[in-house]
């Protein structure tokens, strides 16, 4: 994403693409429906910590280890085979953002590289930090060219600038382009697209949008499968308004299906059933 030009918040312009704003909308009805649910008067916590296993289980799914939500509540060990070490790391991921609220306001970067520390969960040279020249790139199921070293230290220098300092852009559409910027650029060497939807759930949170996170994006990314969410990136990295809009917008229906699941634990705490 371009962060140049005479637009003093780029982010906020992107609000008024084609169709975005009903996308806002839809979000906003969404997560306003689940917050209302008479259940989360008295057990928003539990609510909260259904939504952190369900959103880290569809996380999880996206980067290839689909298990079942009972497999991944039942596992206490995830450090056999790839996969349950990518449903580990997912999970490690979604406990770790909500400790990370205050610091992505002043320093998104330093985030960003926790969260990749968290998700690597090594001790190598490499983790931690932006990927340098030469070094490749491990994110096996999206295949778009990454961008080289130089590029990828410049634009996360643009969407940290723009994070600092903040604007008027929807919540969804800041988390949209801080989700997609990541994908984007695989910034590190491992895990970009873990760290990226965590990255998007930090800033739902954070804006005030979903503040006590029970509305799990990567719920609904998941649900819509993993065909569409490539073809949306596809158009986020285009840069056309066009691709941005329909990248904002996969994003708002990811959101929407989350606090629809989010709902549905509502009504079964309700009827004792969960």
């Amino acid at each position: 994403m371009s962060t140049t030009g005479a637009n003093a918040d780029p982010l906020a312009a992107l609000g008024s693409l084609p169709g975005v704003a009903d996308s806002v909308e839809s979000v906003r009805k969404a997560v306003d429906r689940v917050y209302g649910h008479r259940i989360m008067r008295r057990r928003s916590t539990a609510v909260t910590s259904e939504a952190a296993l369900r959103g880290a289980r569809g996380s999880a799914a996206l980067s290839g280890a689909d298990w079942a939500l009972e497999e991944v509540r039942r596992r206490s060990d995830f450090s056999g085979d790839n996969e349950a070490r990518v449903v580990g790391a997912a999970l490690r991921l979604t406990a770790e953002a909500g400790q990370l609220l205050s610091i992505w306001r002043q320093s998104p970067l330093r985030v960003l590289a926790r969260l990749h520390l968290v998700a690597a969960a090594t001790n190598g040279d490499e983790v931690g930090r932006p990927r340098q020249v030469g070094e490749p790139v491990d994110e096996p199921l999206i295949e778009l060219a990454a961008p080289d070293a130089t590029e990828v230290h410049g634009r996360l220098e643009g969407l940290s600038e723009l994070i600092i300092a903040g604007g008027s852009a929807p919540a969804l559409v800041t988390a949209a382009i801080v989700h997609g910027e990541i994908l984007a650029l695989r910034p590190f060497t491992s895990h970009n697209a873990l760290v990226a939807r965590a990255a998007e759930r930090i800033v739902l949170i954070g804006s005030g949008l979903d503040p006590k996170s029970i509305c799990p994006a990567e719920v609904g990314h998941a649900e819509l499968g993993r065909a569409a969410y490539l073809a949306a990136l596809d158009g986020y990295v285009s840069g056309t308004p066009d691709g941005m809009a329909a990248w904002i917008a996969h994003c708002g229906k990811a959101v929407v299906l989350g606090a629809r699941e989010s709902t549905a634990v509502c009504e079964a705490l309700q009827r004792g059933a969960a």
